[in-house]
């Protein structure tokens, strides 16, 4: 006897029937990225479709994440000026800070999440407090707390830390504790590679290093095992939600997770993901749509709960539509 697998493939409706995974909007958040000043709404050149915007202006975008209900945004911000230490991440009259205060007033069933990191404010660039050319980690740590309690002051949702720094996740809810904060939820960057896809978020957000690189802190592709040791870590100091950083070229390590860990598990779908398929649908050899799709069922399918991603208002539109 012959097994005929092909009789559950047959027809669309029987497809949709025995589907094992299935895109929602519910499993997207969209990162914004939002500039001190006026009257700016500028498109990030290796990033089509996406912008940068001021608070004056980011209401056309807000709209339509609402309109698509899409559940949730991640916020990062660029601020006119920027120092050694990244001061201006615990200003509680930032960029970032007055943007949760924005989005929670006029959006308020918009759930607010912010990046919790120093390279986007630092002007070399780094994701902490330097000495001697190498990032002080705890001295890093001692501001990590006063961003997130200046986040967590404004109405932040939710609090990510992107920084790799050994021990954010404890020092962090240290901080929101002794300050009330008991139920502001993290979502760490638990397992975060020194990645080459990240090169357009570093024009998006102005945040690239102006020396060296980030491969002392960031993780290394080469390995996997750690990874999860990294999730072990964030799961025993409190983090809520560990998330993987990208997503696409890190799939086993997003099932390691699934399968090692009971909290939710979140990919970063990065920019130069999206970036390689908008431009390779661009020149015509994709077809854009559906590259997409597959690729965030992928992400679905190897076990992430939650997907930050670039492509979701172009996801939600499709699958308002029934895509199949």
């Amino acid at each position: 006897m012959i097994n005929r697998t092909r009789r559950l493939r047959k027809t669309a409706n029987i497809r949709r029937l025995v589907r094992e995974n299935k895109l929602t909007v519910d499993d997207f958040i969209y990162p914004i990225f939002i500039e001190e000043g006026e009257h700016i709404e500028t498109e990030i050149k290796s990033m089509p479709g996406i912008k940068r915007f001021s608070l004056d202006t980011v209401s056309k975008e807000l709209d339509e994440l609402t309109a698509l209900n899409i559940p949730a945004v991640l916020l990062f911000g660029i601020p006119s000026e920027k120092d050694d230490t990244g001061t201006e991440t615990w200003n509680d009259d930032g960029i970032i800070q007055k943007a949760i205060r924005y989005i929670k007033k006029e959006y308020p069933n918009l759930y607010v999440i912010t990046d919790v990191c120093f390279c986007e404010y630092t002007n070399h660039g780094h994701c902490g407090v330097l000495n001697d050319l190498e990032v002080d980690n705890e001295a890093t740590l001692v501001n990590i707390a006063k961003q997130t309690l200046s986040h967590a002051k404004a109405g932040a949702d939710m609090v990510a830390p992107s920084g790799m720094m050994d021990g954010t996740i404890i020092t962090m809810r240290a901080a929101l504790d002794k300050e009330g904060y008991y139920d502001l939820p993290i979502m760490g960057y638990t397992v975060k590679y020194a990645s080459a896809f990240y090169g357009p978020f570093r024009d998006a957000a102005d945040s690239a290093p102006s020396f060296g690189d980030r491969k002392t802190y960031q993780m290394d592709p080469a390995n996997r095992a750690v990874g999860r040791r990294e999730a072990a870590f964030d799961d025993a100091e409190g983090a809520d939600i560990l998330m993987v950083k990208p997503a696409l070229s890190y799939l086993d390590i997003v099932s390691d997770l699934k399968n090692n860990f009971d909290h939710p598990i979140a990919c970063y779908n990065v920019s130069g993901e999206y970036a390689m398929i908008k431009a390779a649908a661009e020149k015509g050899w994709i077809d854009g749509e559906r590259v997409m799709m597959e690729s965030l069922l992928s992400m679905k399918r190897a076990g992430a709960d939650i997907i930050i991603t670039y492509f979701a208002k172009e996801a939600a539109k499709i699958l308002k539509r029934s895509y199949t």
